[in-house]
């Protein structure tokens, strides 16, 4: 007669239990398990610079640690090489040309194109950003007038983001650093232990001391920045959260040198990338290429918020999760430039537009106008700016103008600076570098054209107005230079 008794008064407590937590609205196990996202975004940080690419000259402790507990992408490219596009098509995961006048540098962002972290705040997520997150333009042309698109702005970092976050709310964060965007500070590399001499050059520019020790300075705040990722993980594994944070790791655009930087090259559009989610994520290498495009779909499924159509990247789940690459070798990914300044000759407003088509094997290159000129005009012709205006200026730089006349350097400078044919094609794998064009060799003419019919394929898919001619004209945008940005969107140590 006990015993069935204290059965009964077991079921009674468990039912009135059950209840309880019932009304009390407790959360369900896949709310309180939806993953925070830390995203580190360096800018000017490009490929090949970091250990896991074969620089044995850098360090990178921070981003070796998240390649050898996650997964480090070997083909990973940016929309477009130029900051305030690249930063865009992050933001939202469209291709910079469907993002009208987003797609140039010094632009806007319109309010109309979703953006993954403002979907993740509406869907319960905490999030905010330090230092420089969008920009550099005038974020109020496009109705961000009480708003950031990628939450509240914090001017003293990650902890004072992690103090305001609510109990128990999941967080996104975009951890920006100014680093190792121009100007440096002269020997600064060679002064923290860097060996300028050890640095090798890539094969456009000339291997001399000025150009070796301005490498070193650069190699210095990329360094830099690895350290502010470094306090990062730090904070969260302080707290608790490290497990159960997706940590992303990489660069906006190439490095700020000539050729690279603002070019459809690799030390343009390649960058580093490593991602690392605890252990959900099996430390290995993927060689499929990827775009940072991708990343807002990404972190919008891996939260379980629903991806908006218009996104045209893609979710890397399967390759996060279950090691699972596209490996076939019709992979590819698309990207494209837009003007980056009004470097033309005067009064042009116009930039050097391009698309480009990478696989693991080929890039192809279309530029739209061969006429004018790739990193600018030359002898003062620009708007108020200086000659090759889409080169940012530095001892690199100076060199090759210094030495314009000097038979062994004048081949760099040309590669750097001189005009370029329509099309361009380059063999990866014998040519890293991209120097030597097969666009004009008859035994590439099939793969230059089935590329180039891939690639306007893709485009016309995608709705790129200078394919289909719909009215929309990127030069026409104002170049809105004069807007003062925040401090903290794009302040320099």
């Amino acid at each position: 007669m006990k015993s069935v008794q204290l059965n009964q008064l077991t079921k009674l407590f468990y039912f009135v239990l059950l209840s309880v937590l019932t009304l009390s609205g407790c959360k369900q196990p896949q709310e309180a398990e939806r993953p925070n996202i830390l995203f580190c975004i360096a800018d000017d940080w490009g490929w090949p610079h970091a250990p896991a690419y074969g620089d044995s000259v850098i360090k990178t402790p921070t981003f070796d640690r998240l390649v050898s507990e996650g997964v480090v992408f070997e083909n990973a490219f940016v929309a477009s090489p130029s900051c305030t596009p690249s930063r865009n098509s992050i933001l939202t995961g469209q291709h910079i040309w469907r993002l009208e006048e987003g797609a140039n540098l010094w632009s806007t962002l319109d309010r109309k194109f979703p953006v993954f972290p403002l979907l993740l705040q509406k869907a319960g997520y905490f999030a905010g950003s330090w230092r420089k997150s969008w920009g550099p333009g005038d974020l109020s042309a496009g109705g961000y007038d009480s708003i950031h698109p990628t939450g509240k702005v914090y001017t003293k970092g990650f902890k004072a983001f992690l103090q305001d976050r609510p109990d128990g709310s999941p967080f996104c964060f975009w951890l920006g650093a100014s680093d190792p965007h121009r100007p440096y500070k002269k020997n600064s590399g060679r002064e923290s232990g860097i060996n300028p001499d050890k640095i090798s050059v890539p094969p456009f520019l000339p291997n001399v001391e000025e150009v070796r020790n301005d490498f070193a300075d650069y190699y210095y705040e990329v360094q830099r920045f690895d350290a502010d990722v470094a306090e990062a993980i730090r904070l969260l594994d302080s707290i608790g959260e490290l497990e159960n944070t997706i940590i992303v790791m990489t660069g906006d655009n190439g490095a700020p040198f000539p050729r690279c930087k603002a070019n459809l090259y690799d030390m343009g559009v390649h960058v580093p990338l490593a991602i690392s989610w605890g252990e959900k994520t099996i430390p290995h290498v993927s060689s499929q290429p990827v775009t940072l495009v991708d990343l807002a779909p990404t972190f919008l499924e891996l939260a379980g918020v629903e991806v908006p159509e218009q996104m045209t990247g893609k979710s890397l789940k399967t390759v996060l999760l279950q090691q699972k690459d596209n490996n076939n070798d019709e992979s590819f990914v698309v990207y494209g430039r837009e003007r980056h300044t009004p470097a033309q000759a005067a009064p042009s407003m116009g930039g050097y537009p391009g698309r480009a088509i990478r696989t693991k094997e080929y890039l192809y290159i279309l530029n739209f106008f061969p006429d004018r000129w790739p990193a600018g005009a030359p002898d003062g012709a620009t708007h108020p700016m200086n000659n090759f205006a889409d080169c940012d200026n530095g001892p690199t730089k100076s060199f090759l103008l210094e030495n314009y006349y000097h038979p062994k350097y004048r081949i760099f400078y040309d590669l750097c600076f001189a005009k370029r044919p329509q099309e361009e094609l380059y063999d990866v794998a014998a040519d890293p570098y991209q120097v030597h064009n097969l666009a004009v060799d008859a035994k590439f003419q099939n793969i230059r054209d089935s590329l180039a019919s891939l690639l306007m394929d893709e485009l016309r898919r995608t709705g790129d107005p200078r394919i289909l001619k719909n009215g929309i004209e990127f030069d026409k945008y104002p170049y809105r230079a004069g807007y003062k940005l925040n401090v903290t969107e794009h302040s320099k140590r």
